[in-house]
């Protein structure tokens, strides 16, 4: 099984790319925020629970997610791996995704990071807005404060990757299709079966 977390900033091409990743090796692709969406629509125990979370304004706890991802991967034994998005966010996030994976004979094969220059972050983000209604995409000192959010919580994430050696940055400038032909390149490069 080929299983992998994908990084990157607000506007830096993950949920594309995950799409792209997803269809050519057959990854089951997992979003925390559509975990949640899921899990909460379907009035599952765990969905209630995160909803009672953030209904009080507080952040859902690592338990309930790790939860959450642990169903889907059972749900899903057909798949040839998994791609995680929006997850890992913290070391305790990462070592207990390892931790459960080790217990069903898995791992994460590579942490794969979309390394894209701020401004041009900006400039996407902005671009974004005018078409998703979404206040966060139109606010550049929000978009700022989702990048140092970011920037302060992945940065322990990369090193505990690195320290595997399974961490990895793409160039995740340019065109949808040359970062989606880099990323090909990358994983390829790997030569999982």
């Amino acid at each position: 099984m080929k299983n992998f977390v994908l990084f990157g900033k607000p506007g830096s091409g993950k949920g594309t790319q995950a799409e792209y990743l997803s269809e050519k090796y057959k990854l089951y692709h997992i979003s925390t925020g559509d975990l949640f969406r899921k899990n909460i629509s379907q009035n599952s125990n765990l969905g209630l629970l995160a909803q009672s979370y953030m209904d009080k304004g507080e952040l859902v706890p690592d338990e309930v997610t790790i939860k959450m991802l642990e169903n889907e991967i059972k749900e899903n034994p057909q798949s040839k791996g998994f791609l995680f998005d929006g997850f890992p966010r913290t070391i305790a996030q990462a070592e207990s995704l390892d931790k459960f994976l080790k217990s069903i004979d898995m791992q994460i094969n590579a942490t794969i990071a979309l390394d894209v220059d701020e401004e041009e972050l900006i400039s996407r983000i902005i671009d974004r807005g005018k078409t998703s209604n979404r206040s966060d995409d139109q606010d550049i000192e929000k978009i700022q404060n989702r990048f140092n959010e970011y920037n302060m919580k992945t940065s322990t994430l990369s090193k505990y990757y690195k320290d595997q050696k399974k961490f990895f940055e793409v160039d995740g400038s340019g065109s949808v299709d040359e970062i989606t032909k880099r990323l090909f390149e990358l994983i390829d490069s790997f030569n999982l079966p």
